[in-house]
């Protein structure tokens, strides 16, 4: 089953939100690596930092294309990948803006698209993020997520996964009143 939003969104001042296609897994993996490399150098294992390469983003998202939506932003020379969002059944499990579109509308609506998917089958969505990760858990928390306390995730790495102390943060779907 695919996950991403299925129709592409106008958003705010050029962006737009679209299933990602095989041909954006490059821009992604470069997105993804840089995005993860601020939020997470100092406050992960060093040896989960050695195995977060390009090519580990690349295959890594490779992986996950059916359940990824993108925000791009239209040009003469085609899309340029703005940030992304994964969503694998009730977790949002990745969420990245290229840094030079942080801290404009992007991250809101690439979250609000994850929570769509996600509430279309379940009653709550969660995410994991590092503790010593505060500008995206302040983020989480305006977007009215929830830190429901410490938990292992198990990070993916080439001999198979690895222990990384976390924060589940989670979200109620609304009640929608009559």
């Amino acid at each position: 089953m695919n996950d991403a939003l299925r129709q592409p969104v106008e958003g705010p001042a050029g962006f737009a939100l679209r299933p990602a296609r095989t041909d954006d897994v490059g821009a992604l993996a470069r997105v993804w690596r840089d995005g993860w490399r601020d939020g997470h150098r100092g406050n992960v294992p060093d040896e989960l930092v050695k195995h977060r390469t390009l090519e580990e983003f690349e295959r890594r998202i490779t992986d996950r294309v059916p359940s990824t939506t993108v925000a791009v932003i239209t040009s003469a020379d085609g899309d340029l990948i703005a940030g992304f969002v994964v969503v694998i059944d009730d977790e949002v499990e990745q969420l990245y803006v290229a840094s030079p579109a942080r801290g404009t509308a992007i991250a809101s609506l690439l979250l609000a698209a994850a929570e769509q998917v996600i509430f279309r089958h379940h009653e709550h969505a969660w995410l994991a993020v590092v503790a010593g990760n505060s500008r995206a858990r302040r983020f989480y928390e305006r977007c009215g997520w929830s830190d429901r306390g410490a938990f292992d995730t198990l990070a993916e790495i080439s001999e198979g996964v690895m222990a990384v102390p976390a924060l589940r943060y989670e979200k109620r779907r609304p009640i929608l009143s009559s």
